[in-house]
């Protein structure tokens, strides 16, 4: 099974939490609803889930997931074909 990319998906769970906030703190902002909306569905699509709330869900486990396979390939050997890059930022 083909995997997203993982900083990817921590840069969409970011934009999607935050247009949450944005959106639940005012409601009738149209804009803001709409980029809410097309995040949303952007994670639905990436994970395949049928709700933003799963899709967000799953999004917060593989983000944490991939932290945790980053910091055990840091603390042995290096993943095969080379050194791992850098976490996203929003992994650290």
């Amino acid at each position: 099974m083909l995997l997203p990319d993982h900083d990817l998906i921590g840069s969409l769970l970011i934009r999607y939490r935050d247009l949450e906030r944005r959106m639940l703190a005012d409601p009738t902002h149209g804009e803001n609803r709409s980029l809410f909306e097309d995040a949303a569905y952007t994670l639905c699509v990436l994970l395949g889930q049928r709700t933003a709330r799963e899709a967000a869900l799953e999004a917060e486990k593989y983000v944490r997931q991939q932290r945790h396979a980053r910091a055990g390939r840091a603390e042995g050997a290096a993943p095969p074909g080379g050194s791992a890059p850098p976490p996203h930022p929003s992994l650290r």
